[in-house]
């Protein structure tokens, strides 16, 4: 079954115990996240405090947990009535704490900021805080505002390749990173768990955070989105598509990117003499999100869908980032038709990337265009097989996991 749309698949009914797949199952105990752990313990280390940030069920909490009972940390979760009463005067309760502080869903108490700046401008420092927050566009905005100079940010998604394991690539690329979804029973649990999430954001979640816009209106903006997956903003197409302003689906665009759901990658300008496209590019940034809005609900589903390559394209880059761990990214395109999906410096070097859902990958024009003009030290080209082969003196064909272990 192929469903048509998400709308339509949101029609499927089941008794799914959601809690049941996501912790009853045997692959949740040996699924380490050992690199971000890393992150964030080296984060607290050198900052005052450190903010986690990531969608909702992608595993903040479950990290956070592990580190507070390593450190022996307070731990405050905001959603819990009883840990928002001992809070209820906020300076009165963290000033006498020491150690590691954590402070679960922090978005749900923006006025708390204020007063972790007073706490963290103490000399000595007693207590460094950990704060979680999910999908809160303005957390962002407010903690760089309020702590400025006083907090570190370490971005989070759900599972990635190096964490699962080579022979689970398929799987996580087609359910997608969040661990319910991931660890599911079958391929149509998985989906439910997805569609689910994706109602529960549109419906109950943007609201609770003060953002009530229609969520008939979102869901087709989100369904416009993945149809959009890999390609540039345009948005008075999808205005016009959705016969709203094009003012309002930029205001969407940067909601749905600074809750976590959407990547804007941006282009890299350059005065190379020649016409540079503007827009973004714009990427559902889980893959099993992307299918949910897809209306795919199998591996076998998405082999013969239009955006498969696209899909590809997605998942590589996402777990690429995921390593790289950086926020200067970008592509690049001429209105010539010149590109490369991903440019990057590191450590001196200028390396660009490109995706290519196929086995056998040939060296194109616009490579050779990228090469010249970008003058990149390296450019790699991600297949779908194996190996790691030369193409040229300075373009390389590679596997994800290969790169991902080379660039980690």
């Amino acid at each position: 079954m192929v469903a048509k749309s998400w709308e339509a698949m949101e029609g499927y009914n089941s008794s799914l115990n959601i809690e049941s797949v996501a912790f009853n199952i045997q692959p949740m105990k040996t699924i380490q996240r050992t690199l971000l752990k890393q992150r964030v313990e080296l984060a607290l280390r050198r900052s005052r405090s450190v903010a986690l940030l990531g969608p909702r069920q992608c595993g903040k909490t479950t990290l956070a947990r592990q580190l507070a009972a390593a450190a022996k940390a307070t731990y405050f979760d905001l959603e819990n009535p009883a840990d928002l009463a001992r809070l209820h005067d906020p300076l009165l309760a963290l000033e006498a704490l020491r150690g590691l502080v954590v402070l679960d869903e922090i978005q749900r108490r923006p006025d708390l900021l204020p007063v972790l700046r007073v706490l963290l401008d103490r000399r000595p420092l007693p207590a460094r805080f950990l704060l979680l927050g999910s999908a809160a566009p303005d957390i962002v905005r407010g903690t760089s505002e309020t702590l400025a100079g006083r907090i570190e940010f370490v971005d989070m998604q759900g599972f990635d390749l190096q964490e699962v394991g080579l022979r689970h690539q398929d799987e996580l690329w087609s359910r997608g990173g969040f661990p319910p979804s991931f660890l599911a029973a079958s391929d149509l649990d998985s989906l439910q768990w997805r569609l689910d999430f994706l109602r529960t954001f549109v419906e109950r979640d943007l609201r609770l955070l003060g953002y009530d816009l229609p969520p008939d209106m979102l869901r087709r903006f989100l369904v416009m989105l993945a149809h959009y997956h890999g390609q540039l903003w345009n948005a008075s197409e999808i205005g016009r598509s959705l016969q709203v302003a094009h003012p309002t689906t930029r205001r969407y665009l940067d909601l749905m990117s600074g809750a976590f759901l959407v990547r804007q990658l941006p282009p890299w300008f350059e005065n190379t003499g020649k016409r540079m496209v503007k827009s973004p590019k714009v990427y559902i940034r889980d893959s099993g999100l992307l299918h949910a809005l897809l209306g795919l609900d199998s591996r076998h589903a998405l082999q013969g869908h239009p955006k498969l390559g696209a899909s590809w394209e997605g998942f590589a880059l996402e777990n690429l980032l995921a390593v790289l761990d950086t926020r200067q990214a970008y592509f690049w395109a001429t209105q010539s038709g010149a590109e490369l999906d991903l440019f990057y410096c590191a450590r001196g070097q200028r390396l660009g990337i490109e995706f290519k859902y196929t086995s056998a990958p040939a060296v194109t024009r616009s490579m050779h265009v990228a090469l010249a003009d970008l003058r990149l030290d390296h450019l790699y080209v991600v297949h779908a097989g194996s190996g790691l082969f030369p193409l040229t003196e300075n373009i390389t064909a590679t596997d994800l996991p290969a790169l991902m272990k080379r660039l980690a």
